[in-house]
């Protein structure tokens, strides 16, 4: 299901009538478009299973083990799931997201999940504390604001999970109700907390129209330098690049393997 030129329309169109707001703390933003994350994995080929009449959204991977599920309707606290199924060689693994979680930080992380997975990268907590966070000693981040919390936990002997949450201000408490919250279970590979807490920390802030919904009254909206054009072409060129990035990689998996000549063959024989 590649992103058809009517989606990007849509999306253009939608985003052409709008006065553009940036928008900080970018954790206060609100949801923003869905079709951040939904256009990025449609690029990369994952294709919609769900039924089309249907508010919910089911995109599943080309090779099937992945699948992102977005349920407005929940009756639960998360809107987005995405899962790994098990295979031969790695742990199955899942992660979820609440309603007010800013789309542009599950795409940090679908974005990831369909590129090849680096060969190092930095840990979330070292992300965050470059970014400003502070870093308690058990290990918990909390943004320059108090309201965001980013810790890595475990019960007992069972493996350690990652949460994040942002929340009221507690008022003598540590936190207040929550607004949103992100939850990555043991298995989770590292790097995709990493790309998410990459988004989440980016101190630029995020672009929202007039009257969009943003999770919190003390987020601070400012008339955006940025055409509404502008977010658009941003929108389209990572689409493409990630349309592109997918293409490489089929081709790559789809290239016979050389079988390169052997060393005897190679060499003249020398005589004594």
């Amino acid at each position: 299901m590649p992103v058809s030129e009517r989606q990007l329309a849509a999306f253009a169109a939608k985003h052409a009538g709008q006065i553009p707001f940036d928008t900080s703390p970018r954790h206060l933003a609100g949801g923003g478009d869905a079709r951040h994350v939904t256009h990025g994995l449609a690029a990369a080929g994952w294709k919609a299973v769900s039924d089309p009449l249907s508010a919910e959204i089911v995109l599943r991977s080309p090779d099937l083990r992945h699948h992102l599920k977005f349920d407005p309707q929940s009756t639960t606290s998360a809107w987005w799931w995405l899962q790994a199924e098990h295979t031969d060689t790695e742990r199955g693994w899942h992660a979820e997201f609440g309603e007010l979680l800013p789309a542009e930080f599950l795409a940090g992380l679908t974005d990831a999940l369909i590129s090849p997975a680096p060969a190092s990268h930095p840990e979330p907590l070292t992300v965050l504390r470059a970014a400003g966070w502070q870093v308690g000693p058990d290990d918990a981040a909390v943004s320059p604001d108090g309201m965001c919390h980013a810790e890595q936990l475990s019960h007992r002997d069972a493996p350690a999970y990652w949460r994040v949450e942002t929340c009221e201000p507690g008022y003598g408490t540590p936190m207040g109700p929550r607004i949103w919250h992100a939850y990555f279970d043991a298995n989770t590979p590292e790097h995709l907390v990493t790309a998410f807490v990459t988004a989440l920390a980016d101190p630029a802030p995020l672009q929202r129209a007039m009257y969009d919904r943003t999770a919190h009254y003390s987020a601070v909206q400012v008339p955006s330098p940025l055409t509404p054009q502008q977010t658009v072409d941003a929108h389209t060129t990572r689409i493409d690049s990630l349309r592109s990035h997918a293409r490489a990689a089929r081709r790559q998996a789809t290239k016979p393997a050389t079988t390169p000549a052997t060393t005897s063959a190679a060499r003249p024989t020398v005589r004594r």
